[in-house]
């Protein structure tokens, strides 16, 4: 059904390869050709309808959009069969031209099994991934706020880049408040993000407020930054009447329906599945917008790491896995938690395009997250970012870090690679800052959060009926019961709870 009448396996450099098709009189490429000058290009003619095309060294995807292709065009089975045929030929000939060009001179044939095309080789080769060159760190500012040789300035506006720095010093400042405000009783958790604020903000100023974000509980600058108050984090962390959960999650587990922000969840890496099969509906449902699925690299220990980015690679979801890098889970130091380079070099194993970048530089991250952004929409394909950084702070108010490094390390890190800092030095080299101003919004913000601190502590506790409530749409017989026998239960105790609500 098929006959293929020229292949051509040179590689375009200035101008597109072509090859001459002797059953139309054409010259194959063109635009085409041109658009993606350094793929194998195969040449098919199909005599059924006088189909001539010019085929890709295909995608993954390729054959089902090959069979839906012909199918509408009302072409029989044995046609598509025959399409899909020449498709798979040019996929591994391509292969074949681009192995004996490089490494696999050897190559006695290819071997082409359920999943996967490759050469057969005649000798035995372990391939040791110690013999790979690490995975660059993308870097725009150094420790003292220069561009570094090489980088390109994304140029960000002034009003931009003030408002990223103000924020990340009401980020600061609400950490360093609520963390006293735990030690001194008045809270029962909380968690600081010490040292990571460019992540939160360098890349929430890159996003869109439709994309939905899953977060876990390092990134509040996140929400701060598409507009959650300093009144409704300190509502959520003293568990009163106001405070979106009511009382029923810990501390700093924040969320926002009107923001887009799903409620954080304790246990590590239960967002990455949710965010996969988000991004999946978004695809879906064709709206442009993409999920976004922060983590730390601890998290990446968890087998649901490793269900979602399969899930969205093999389901080509628009999703952004950004993964801190900040060198501890909890007491557990990276050397003892992994081998490899890193978490981005688990995200070519499931085929999605990884980067990494200098999480501690505001506009590497800005830069990273937009540029990503656009290559998954117009992709339509996951990508994975892993931020470098280093967590300057305890794990939460339940740990002493102490205990497992050294103060000096912590020392190091907060005076050569603190990223506001860093940030504040661009700022004041740009002349968009002075140090009055600064100590203003230093003021400012502390004024703010202590103002939003006293009026959560004044606020009254949620009614206990309220735990039965949001659910479900109405109380089933079930959650019924359960409230009755804890109102009974309250009723004969009356002095062991607040019963005034």
């Amino acid at each position: 059904m098929f006959s293929i009448t020229r292949m051509n396996f040179e590689v375009g450099q200035q101008n597109a390869t072509f090859c001459h098709c002797s059953h139309c009189d054409q010259l194959c490429g063109g635009s085409l050709a041109r658009s993606k000058p350094y793929r194998r290009k195969i040449c098919v003619w199909i005599p059924y309808g006088g189909v001539h095309l010019l085929l890709d060294r295909a995608e993954k995807h390729y054959d089902a959009e090959i069979a839906k292709a012909f199918s509408n065009m009302g072409f029989p089975a044995s046609v598509t069969f025959a399409m899909l045929s020449a498709a798979s030929l040019a996929r591994r000939v391509a292969i074949s031209t681009k192995c004996h060009a490089r490494r696999f001179s050897s190559a006695s044939s290819l071997g082409c099994f359920p999943g996967t095309e490759m050469p057969l080789v005649p000798d035995v080769v372990f391939r040791d991934p110690k013999d790979n060159d690490p995975i660059p760190c993308f870097r725009i500012l150094n420790e003292n706020g220069d561009v570094v040789e090489g980088a390109k300035d994304p140029q960000l506006s002034q009003d931009l880049c003030t408002q990223i720095y103000s924020q990340m010093i009401r980020l600061n400042t609400m950490d360093n408040i609520f963390y006293d405000a735990q030690r001194q009783g008045r809270i029962s958790f909380y968690m600081t993000s010490y040292g990571e604020e460019a992540i939160s903000f360098g890349s929430a100023s890159a996003l869109r407020l439709g994309d939905m974000v899953f977060a876990q509980y390092r990134e509040p600058g996140v929400l701060m930054w598409r507009g959650f108050s300093l009144q409704e984090f300190a509502d959520q962390c003293f568990s009163n009447t106001d405070g979106h959960g009511k009382g029923r999650q810990m501390p700093v587990h924040y969320g926002s329906k009107n923001l887009n922000h799903q409620t954080i969840s304790s246990p590590l890496a239960t967002q990455l599945p949710q965010a996969a099969g988000a991004a999946y509906a978004f695809k879906l449902a064709k709206e442009d917008r993409i999920s976004v699925c922060y983590f730390g690299e601890g998290a990446a220990s968890e087998g649901d790491f490793h269900a979602a980015l399969n899930f969205a690679s093999t389901k080509d979801c628009p999703i952004l896995f950004f993964v801190r890098n900040n060198g501890f889970a909890i007491s557990t130091p990276t050397k003892e938690q992994f081998r490899g380079d890193g978490i981005a070099s688990r995200g070519s194993g499931y085929g999605i395009p990884i980067m990494r970048v200098d999480g501690n530089d505001f506009l590497a991250v800005h830069e990273a997250t937009r540029r990503a952004r656009e290559y998954i929409l117009k992709e339509n394909r996951p990508v994975l970012i892993e931020a470098m950084s280093y967590r300057q702070g305890h794990h939460s108010t339940s740990d002493d870090s102490t205990q497992y490094r050294a103060v000096a390390e912590i020392k190091h890190w907060k005076e050569t690679c603190d990223p506001i800092e860093r940030t504040k030095r661009y700022l004041l080299k740009r002349g968009w800052l002075t140090e009055e101003q600064d100590r203003h919004m230093q003021d400012n913000e502390r004024t703010n959060v202590l103002a939003a601190l006293q009026q959560a502590e004044t606020k009254e506790p949620p009614a206990l009926e309220t735990m039965f409530e949001d659910v479900y749409d109405v109380k089933l017989p079930h959650l019924l019961e359960q409230e009755r026998e804890m109102l009974e239960h309250v009723s004969k105790y009356p002095d062991y709870y607040t019963t005034e609500h």
